[in-house]
């Protein structure tokens, strides 16, 4: 059986911990800019139809007395940090999909820790007992289904849906449930009559995806009951690195955006050499002033940790990507991760342009090294590029 642990309202519940005079106040964590959006509401705040990613200022039009407050990323990870070693006493198959989320296998822990569902409240209990946090709890006999149950008796609550309950559970699942279907999936399948997984099974498989492709194919699958998804330890280590700025005015100037792509490229990077890790693959986020949001990623020939090879891809992406649209919000990110810099080597092109490339990358990487020591001695700003500072 899997477990899936969900924190309830993590950001905004650690700062009402932390900060008594908080507690049954409408907690928002956000940035104070008016362009900032919420990264966390409480649930004092939700019930004012407050709730993540949404503008700030339009939170502030629902719940104008909410508390604001700028949250503390290294306390968070703290938490977290101690949660997830609680996870570990009862399985060493725990997959940390996020900050305030993961999965545990728990399958054959019956004998020493009891049935699953008990686990689940053992988990409970002692997450509050030594954080002082509430956290919720899906127990099922596949990932996707333990997540959505984790969801349904929020906050503090556990939810099981028992193998010989997984069939029902399933045909009555609205779509809109199923961890992945975002907006336009649903709408697309709400056209094509489909609103819950029983009406997935009853649709012709080959139709849905000649209709949604692989997405599709993903879902009928998952309507059967077919996750194959396995809770994997080694997943545990973060699967991307990314950073993402709210411009304080939307713009259209690609030259400022290439800006902003060069200081995330910068601190990216220097996450990956902290981790000893490289990087396959190279995303971008934009966010338009209409609030509509566009990603796109490349594949590396070489994994890298070196900004300047980060930067030069991004740039590439968004160069051909953009479309003179009002910039509101711009996002870079690193994933596929290795720690052999050679896993998947480079072919050389007729004009040596890799080998030409590497030798640039090795002067790169004495000088990013350096630029790592000093920030380390000195502070983060201790060096910056003249063409971020403008």
């Amino acid at each position: 059986m899997i477990l899936h642990l969900d924190m309830d309202a993590f950001f905004a519940a650690v700062e009402q911990l932390d900060h008594p005079e908080l507690r049954g106040q409408p907690v928002v964590v956000s940035g104070h800019s008016a362009r900032s959006v919420v990264s966390t509401a409480s649930y004092e705040a939700r019930r004012y139809g407050v709730h993540s990613a949404m503008p700030l200022y339009e939170a502030l039009k629902l719940c104008p007395h909410a508390r604001v407050v700028p949250g503390n990323r290294r306390r968070y990870k703290e938490i977290s940090a101690r949660v997830f070693a609680i996870c570990r006493d009862y399985t060493p198959l725990v997959e940390q999909v996020s900050i305030d989320e993961g999965y545990l296998d728990v399958t054959g822990c019956e004998g020493l820790f009891g049935p699953p569902e008990t686990i689940a409240q053992t988990l409970r209990r002692r997450v509050a007992e030594e954080t002082g946090l509430t956290c919720s709890v899906g127990v099922a006999p596949i990932k996707f289904v333990a997540k959505v149950a984790s969801d349904i008796n929020k906050p503090n609550g556990i939810y099981v849906v028992a193998p010989e309950a997984l069939d029902a559970f399933l045909v009555g699942l609205p779509v809109k449930k199923v961890p992945g279907a975002g907006k336009r999936t649903v709408a697309l399948l709400d056209e094509l009559g489909i609103k819950t997984l029983g009406d997935v099974r009853a649709y012709p498989a080959q139709a849905l995806a000649g209709k949604m492709g692989q997405a599709g194919e993903r879902l009928y699958a998952l309507a059967w009951g077919r996750d194959a998804s396995q809770v994997s330890a080694e997943a545990d280590e973060a699967k991307s690195i990314s950073c993402e700025t709210t411009l304080e005015k939307d713009t259209t100037d690609p030259a400022f955006v290439h800006a902003r792509f060069l200081a995330q490229a910068d601190e990216v990077a220097a996450q990956l050499r902290r981790k000893g890790l490289f990087a396959r693959r190279v995303a971008i986020k934009l966010t338009f002033a209409d609030f509509r949001r566009i990603t796109r990623q490349t594949t590396l020939s070489k994994p890298t940790h070196l900004s300047g090879r980060i930067y030069e891809e991004a740039v590439a992406l968004f160069d051909r990507e953009w479309k003179g649209q009002r910039i509101r919000l711009v996002g870079l990110g690193c994933s596929q991760f290795t720690h052999d810099e050679s896993a998947a080597p480079s072919q050389l092109d007729l004009f040596g342009q890799v080998a030409r490339r590497d030798a640039r990358d090795d002067g790169w990487e004495k000088v990013e090294h350096s630029v790592d020591a000093i920030r380390e001695k000195f502070g983060k700003y201790a060096v910056t590029r003249a063409r971020v500072k403008k």
